[in-house]
């Protein structure tokens, strides 16, 4: 048991490096990371299309109604050829979403803090501070390209340290666990 436990642990540090590379990859070059993860994404869709498209013609005579292969194949096709084609536009796209919800919710913490502020409460001056940069890094979002791809780098890099640590600590350990 403690041998499996021991491998186990190993395989885990294994993928936290991984990931730690992968996200400091994101952080670097974070238009090749979207080129590849939409080449990736787009490439998954539509092996997903033609597998439902052969299931479609391999049930062909079946006279199922409720068959919708042929609609969803097709369907996932197209989503993976505008997933590789247009992978700007779509990061684009979610970039703007999540830097408006970003402000959105600033603007409500602002609020929050001059509410604080009337009602004499002492701590109205970091709510304020960080309602304040919540609308920068929002506006940040919105304009600077590759945003949502560094950002997601650098929460795969801290996540893949912090795995990396614990996954370190449980193989040291592992003996006084069981």
């Amino acid at each position: 048991m403690k041998n499996f436990l021991k491998k186990t642990g190993w395989v885990d540090i294994l993928v936290s490096v991984i990931f730690a590379v992968i996200g400091i990859f994101m952080i670097i070059n974070p238009d090749s990371a979207l080129e590849i993860l939409s080449y990736i994404l787009g490439g998954i869709f539509i092996l997903i299309g033609i597998v439902k498209l052969i299931d479609y013609f391999a049930s062909k005579g079946k006279y199922d109604f409720y068959n919708y292969d042929l609609v969803f194949g097709v369907i996932a096709i197209v989503i993976g050829i505008v997933t590789i084609f247009c992978s700007g536009l779509i990061e684009s796209m979610f970039r703007i979403i999540i830097g408006l919800w970003i402000i959105y919710s600033g603007l409500m913490r602002l609020s929050l803090s001059l509410k604080l502020h009337a009602a004499k409460v002492n701590t109205w001056g970091v709510s304020l501070a960080f309602s304040i940069i919540m609308i920068i890094g929002g506006i940040c979002m919105i304009f600077q390209s590759g945003a949502l791809i560094t950002l997601a780098g650098i929460i795969m890099l801290i996540y893949s340290v912090m795995d990396l640590v614990e996954n370190i600590i449980f193989v040291k350990y592992v003996d006084k666990l069981l």
